[in-house]
């Protein structure tokens, strides 16, 4: 199960953060899903949460931003977003939206980033 080892490494990430900026509780997590990524969005929030219980994660919003395929055409030398044919979602083809050829470089959408992690730190009075 990839999505298992995915979400094991964003919460590894936030606790990590979390620790290092001495964080009471964790409020609130952006996580960036490339749509190369070849996750199941549905799979990896549900993950998240069985992984938080009895964290200080345990409460976050836990947000999620698709970011799309960014292409550069060797064809037609375009650059932008690209066309997916999601019909196999573990093995989309990607096309140029202007010449529909497949001789692309992908240039972003295959990652998974922890975006920003929003805290609460302990009062210095």
């Amino acid at each position: 199960m990839h999505e298992l080892s995915m979400a094991q490494g964003i919460i590894n990430a936030v606790l990590d953060t979390a620790e290092a900026n001495n964080a009471t509780e964790v409020n609130e997590v952006t996580v960036e899903v490339g749509r190369l990524a070849m996750i199941n969005p549905e799979q990896l929030q549900f993950i998240l949460g069985v992984l938080v219980e009895n964290t200080i994660i345990e409460d976050a919003e836990i947000k999620f931003e698709e970011i799309p395929a960014e292409i550069d055409c060797s064809d037609c030398n375009f650059h932008g977003d690209a066309i997916l044919d999601d019909s196999d979602h573990y093995a989309p083809i990607v096309r140029c939206p202007e010449c529909d050829s497949l001789n692309v470089e992908i240039l972003n959408g295959k990652d998974i980033v922890v975006k920003n992690i929003v805290i609460e730190k302990p009062d210095d009075s």
